[in-house]
C-alpha cells in the first residue's frame, strides 16, 4: 500500500527538520493514540547527517480476522531514519521486532519552506503479506501512522518553539 502524508508545522523549516533529528522530542511524543510511547534506541551525529532509531508498538485496533493472524501486542518495530539537514530530506525503514517475513515499511519525507512555517510531504510504501487480511492491517497501521502524525503536529510546534527561546 503506497500512502502519503502532508503536515503543517508553525516553525521554520530548518528547526522543525532539526526537531525530527533530535532525541529529546520523542520523549514528547508520549500519550499518543494508535502507537505507544516512542523509545529511541540509537542516534549518531556524522556532520550534517542524523541517524536515528527509534522503537514503536502498535497500539490500535485491528479486526478480529487480522487478529486471528496477528498478535497486535506483537507489532512492534525499530524506525531507522536517516536526517540530512542540510537538504531537509529523510529517509526512513521500519525494521519489524516480530513478523519480518510479513512486514516492510520504507519511504522519504522532505521539509520545505512554506509560508507561514514548514510543511513535511512524505511518501511511503507499506507492505503486510498475510493471507485473506493484508489490505485491513495495511489500512489499519496507515491510518494509525496518519493519526500519529497529525496528532504530534502541536507537540513538535511547542518543542520547536521550546528550542527557540533564548
Amino acid at each position: 500500500m503506497k500512502f502519503s502524508i502532508e503536515q503543517r508545522f508553525a516553525g521554520a523549516a530548518d528547526d522543525v527538520a532539526r526537531a525530527y533529528a533530535d532525541p529529546d522530542l520523542y520523549v514528547a511524543l508520549q500519550d499518543l493514540p494508535k502507537l505507544s510511547q516512542p523509545d529511541v534506541v540509537g542516534h549518531a551525529v556524522h556532520g550534517d547527517v542524523v541517524t536515528l532509531e527509534v522503537r514503536y508498538h502498535f497500539a490500535g485496533e485491528l479486526s478480529s480476522a487480522a487478529r486471528a493472524v496477528i498478535d497486535p501486542t506483537r507489532l512492534a518495530w525499530v524506525e531507522r531514519s536517516v536526517h540530512d539537514l542540510a537538504t531537509r530530506a529523510t529517509t526512513f525503514t521500519m525494521l519489524p521486532d516480530h513478523y519480518a517475513d510479513r512486514f516492510r515499511c520504507s519511504g522519504t519525507y522532505r521539509f520545505e519552506a512554506v509560508e507561514g512555517g514548514t510543511r513535511r510531504r512524505g511518501e511511503g510504501d507499506l507492505r503486510v503479506k498475510v493471507l485473506l487480511v493484508a489490505g485491513a492491517v495495511e489500512g489499519a497501521i496507515a491510518s494509525g501512522l496518519q493519526e500519529h502524525l497529525i496528532d504530534e503536529v502541536p507537540i513538535v510546534d511547542a518543542f520547536v518553539a521550546e528550542r527557540a527561546r533564548p
